[in-house]
């Protein structure tokens, strides 16, 4: 499915007995596929590990082409409340601030978020990047009152846990 979904609908129409219609039957079939893959209720889901969030938002995220950061909501109890897509970046980049991230949380008074985002490479290894901005916004969200539970980066079936990446980093520097 996945290599159907990467191709266009004039790389279909190549395809002896594929036209203009058949190839839109054939990308709207894949794209109903990748919705049905999700949770329909997402707001009966408890998050009680990385995996959890990873595992609702790996089908979309794994393949796309660009960077495409969304927050996740919580309420006190780690019940999901909303999953909002902030941005879409570049191949490689995506340009954000803190605010940007924070600004739905503290319309709803939430407690809790979780940040993801993808890298297009498949490489789900944060970069020097991503952990300086995690720490920013660790920072800016504590002085909200809104505790960051977790940034996490998705690659091609993989993901990393920068919070659990930056303490395995801690622990080199100590011993």
């Amino acid at each position: 499915m996945q290599f159907l979904q990467e191709l266009s609908i004039q790389d279909l129409m190549k395809v002896k007995g594929i036209g203009k219609v058949k190839a839109i039957q054939i990308k709207a079939v894949c794209e109903l596929a990748k919705r049905i893959s999700k949770p329909i209720d997402i707001s009966k889901i408890i998050i009680k590990s990385t995996a959890d969030i990873a595992n609702i938002v790996m089908d979309e995220l794994k393949t796309e082409k660009r960077e495409i950061v969304k927050v996740v909501i919580l309420n006190s109890k780690n019940a999901i409340i909303k999953i909002q897509t902030i941005t879409q970046g570049s191949v490689n980049a995506v340009n954000i601030s803190p605010k940007d991230i924070l600004l739905e949380a503290v319309k709803m008074g939430a407690p809790k978020i979780i940040l993801i985002h993808n890298h297009p490479s498949g490489d789900a290894r944060p970069s020097v990047q991503d952990c300086n901005f995690t720490r920013k916004l660790e920072e800016v969200s504590k002085m909200l009152g809104i505790l960051l539970l977790d940034h996490i980066v998705i690659g091609y079936n993989q993901y990393t846990s920068i919070k659990k990446y930056l303490s395995k980093e801690r622990e080199k520097i100590v011993k």
